[in-house]
Formats: structure tokens, sequence, C-alpha cells
């Protein structure tokens, strides 16, 4: 919690209020319920829950009323995806604080978002903590599962957090935005 601290620290100092806070830090690993450990439930949930949680509680005091809040969540909070429950419950858990914030934050007229990618292209999937033929076979599947019939790229997700941070969604709050190429609505297994 002090890194938190600390960078709400500096963006006081260097910034004074802010209109716009992505929340897009997290990890990602799988692991079947069978073998998952506590460590496992604890860096997952403390990096994508915890830590997400406090820095929206330290930076509340610098952002301007009429400012955003976006969460980067993920379908997987919905798909059941085998060996995610983890993951998936770290994203869910997003999904609810994004709600509640929404109604919360209300009075100073701060929009509260949640975007939620499907597989989009980027260096974290090599951080699943699958071996290498696993990994292919995932990405196999999740590819001829995607309506699209292509992983997404960073920019197509970004230019969606643009628009939930600019003054053209400036009537939406408390919702969640899925960018995923038609996955959520073709089932995964």
């Amino acid at each position: 919690m002090g890194d938190i601290s600390r960078l709400a620290e500096e963006v006081r100092a260097g910034a004074g209020k802010i209109d716009i806070l992505f929340l897009n830090a997290g990890v990602a690993s799988f692991s079947p319920v069978e073998t998952a450990s506590e460590a496992h439930y604890d860096e997952i949930m403390d990096l994508n829950v915890k830590g997400v949680y406090f820095t929206v509680q330290k930076f509340l005091p610098l952002l301007n009323d009429g400012a955003s809040i976006i969460f980067n969540t993920s379908v997987n909070a919905v798909l059941g995806v085998p060996g995610s429950s983890v993951y998936a419950a770290s994203k869910a858990a997003l999904l609810a604080i994004n709600k509640v914030l929404a109604k919360e934050l209300a009075p100073r007229k701060i929009r509260v978002n949640a975007v939620s990618p499907g597989p989009v292209t980027t260096p974290l999937y090599d951080k699943l903590g699958m071996k290498q033929e696993e990994l292919e076979g995932f990405g196999k599947l999740l590819g001829s599962k995607v309506l699209l019939s292509r992983f997404g790229n960073v920019e197509e997700v970004a230019h969606v957090v643009r628009f939930l941070a600019s003054d053209e969604a400036s009537y939406v709050t408390g919702t969640e935005v899925t960018v995923d190429g038609g996955l959520t609505v073709n089932a995964v297994v």
C-alpha cells in the first residue's frame, strides 16, 4: 500500500487534481482448483482486487468532480474458463465494485465504468503459467470462438477506454463495455 500512497503523493505534487483514473494493473495465471495454492490466490487477489480498490481510495481526493474512473476487467469474469477460477473471481469482483462505486460517487458526478477485453495480443498471455503447447492450444481455441476470427489489439481496447474517459460518454456510468470480437456470445468451452 506504500507504493500506492507514494504514487498518489507524486500525482498530487505534479498535477494536483486529475480527471481520469484508468486502473489497468493486474496479473493473470491459471490453475485448476485442485492444485491452486494459497500463494496463487493471494497474488492474484492482492494485485487485481486489493491493489485496485485501494488505488481508487487513495486517488479519490485527487479526482475532480465529474472525473472518470475506468476499471480494466476481463471477459473471464463470465466465461467459466477451466483453470481460471481465481483470476475470474478477481475480475468479477472489479465488476461488482464498478457498480457500487458508480452509485457512491454519483453525487460528485464521477463516472465509473469497466472495460472487459477478450483475447487481446499482449505480453500477458506469456505469463498465464501455461506450457507453450498449452498456450498455443488455448490461443487456437479462443481464436476459433471469436466471431471476428482474430485476437484484438491493444489499440482497439484503448479506443473504448478513451471513449469512456471522454465527455462523449458523459451519460455513461456503472456499465461494462465488452471488447471481445464477439467471444462472449460464442461459448468458449
